[in-house]
């Protein structure tokens, strides 16, 4: 069963992705558009004073962990410097590999550290900021290198949660970005049901596609079981290729277009549960 929190998270995804069309959002409109989902959901509002404030503080809890595991590490690199500096010059063989070890060890800690924040904590994929770090220049907002992207977007979501519940719904998110990690590219969530693939710039759009389209025909030969019943999923999918320095805005505009124009075909095929 979900947690008040748990809940929350989902009516604040589906709130960002309804906004994403829209230029100008301001405090009032957002208001409304996620009070909207939190009736769909039966969640009260009445007490929004302090769901923020438990919010706030399990928020400040989970950056001070951070920070508290960012600063121990930067610590602990200063000291492993200092000991490697001072092992160079006095040619000290044993000091050196005791550094060595040491380092090792804190690489491991910093990687767990950048896995925490770059993770989407539901389907253990990339999230947003791992792609803003890794692929984007920072406020530019455009493209480092050359490659392919494709957007992915879940068919009937709305009616699989509306019908078997978010618990379901959850599953069948994480059931599709296993699948698609099975493509071996990076996977990130990018919305609520929206998955973003960032292939190698050696893939053209071309074998993008045929790679997503092999894909969603093996996951439609399945089906699915909830409460008893048996339901299909498939999803849509959208690919454009980029250039270094090209505005990440563009490119995703240009494959949620494609995108959109692939869902309209795969639903003449693929109905609704």
């Amino acid at each position: 069963m979900h947690s008040n929190n748990d809940i929350l998270k989902i009516i604040s995804s589906q709130t960002k992705s309804s906004i994403n069309e829209i230029s100008v959002v301001t405090p009032s409109m957002y208001a409304a558009i996620f009070s909207k989902f939190a009736n769909a959901h039966g969640t009260v509002l009445g007490n929004e004073s302090e769901l923020a404030k438990n919010l706030l503080i399990n928020e400040c809890a989970h950056l001070t962990s951070l920070q508290d595991q960012a600063s121990k590490s930067a610590m602990q690199l200063s000291k492993s410097t200092s000991k490697a500096i001072s092992a160079i010059k006095e040619k000290d063989d044993k000091l050196l590999e005791n550094v060595l070890e040491e380092t090792q060890k804190l690489r491991l800690e910093v990687e767990k550290l950048k896995e925490s924040v770059y993770k989407d904590t539901l389907t253990n994929v990339q999230n947003r900021k791992w792609l803003n770090d890794n692929f984007l220049k920072d406020d530019a907002q455009k493209f480092r290198d050359s490659g392919t992207l494709a957007i992915v977007d879940l068919n009937y979501f709305k009616i699989i949660n509306d019908t078997f519940g978010h618990v379901i719904g959850d599953k069948v998110l994480i059931y599709i970005a296993s699948e698609l990690k099975k493509t071996r590219n990076s996977i990130v969530r990018y919305g609520g049901d929206e998955f973003i693939l960032l292939f190698d710039k050696n893939v053209s759009a071309q074998k993008a596609k045929e790679i997503l389209d092999e894909l969603r025909e093996k996951i439609l030969s399945k089906r699915l079981k909830a409460k008893e019943e048996m339901f299909q999923v498939s999803f849509s999918f959208g690919v454009s290729e980029y250039e270094a320095s090209q505005k990440f805005s563009n490119i995703i505009e240009k494959a949620d277009k494609n995108m959109y124009e692939d869902k309209m075909a795969i639903k003449q095929r693929v109905t609704g549960i």
